[in-house]
């Protein structure tokens, strides 16, 4: 059996497991309900008189801080505290089959999780004439960003054993993510830094990659960034199980 077969019933398995437990179920539901108190509420949709996704969108970095790495947190973490992991890899399966089927089937939930928002989609074609080239744009956007915040809380759930843990240091390395493209933190480094330097921090925001796709250009630098991003952490999330492994 070839890799591809190989990760692809790992994969099956791994997605059909999220629905065998409430995880994925919860995490959908928390997902929407809280899509839509900050679309509704905090974004005022409706009262903007606009026919667009903007007020959903400009959230989605801000519900992913804390969800995807609550999400993300028992991937490994679970299988170390168990025990299960030793097993795992006694299996004819790589170290690498296990990650990319971990990470690729939680990225589907995430996707569905999406997919799932599509009545808010309806709406707003209902009551406007909405640019859908712009909103897909950004959907594709929001996944890819997604799929950054996922491999990083994948990576720390392979670091530590307790889930607990892997959340705090998700959370608070995504953080960094998001922050860095703020105003207040580049405003703090104008004069410290130099312009170049300003401008690589500011380059590792996902609020900014995400922010151009989601205006509707869906440009190289922006999609390599993400796909970067998400290589380098299941790269070094590999590495960690490796060394465990050898340990």
């Amino acid at each position: 059996m070839n890799q591809l077969s190989m990760i692809s019933i790992l994969t099956k398995r791994e997605f059909m497991s999220f629905f065998a437990t409430p995880i994925a179920y919860v995490f959908i539901a928390i997902f929407l309900i809280m899509s839509g108190i900050m679309t509704f509420n905090l974004g005022s949709l409706f009262e903007r008189g606009q026919a667009d996704l903007l007020p959903f969108f400009n959230f989605h970095p801000w519900l992913y801080l804390f969800l995807v790495p609550a999400f993300a947190m028992r991937s490994w973490s679970e299988e170390r505290r168990s025990g299960s992991i030793e097993l795992l890899m006694t299996l004819p399966i790589t170290a690498l089959q296990a990650m990319v089927a971990k990470f690729v089937s939680a990225w589907l939930v995430l996707g569905l999780a999406l997919v799932f928002t599509f009545p808010l989609w309806a709406t707003i074609n209902f009551l406007g004439q909405p640019d859908n080239g712009v909103i897909l744009a950004a959907y594709i956007g929001s996944w890819l960003m997604a799929g950054a915040f996922l491999a990083i809380g994948i990576c720390m759930s392979a670091l530590s054993k307790s889930q607990v843990v892997a959340f705090i240091l998700s959370v608070s390395i995504s953080f960094l993510f998001v922050l860095s493209g703020t105003e207040a933190v580049i405003n703090s480094f104008k004069g410290v830094l130099p312009t170049g330097a300003i401008d690589v921090i500011a380059s590792l925001s996902f609020i900014q990659h995400f922010d151009s796709i989601a205006k509707g250009v869906i440009a190289f630098n922006d999609v390599g960034y993400f796909l970067l991003v998400i290589v380098s952490w299941l790269t070094a999330g590999l590495v960690i199980i490796e060394d465990k492994k050898a340990s």
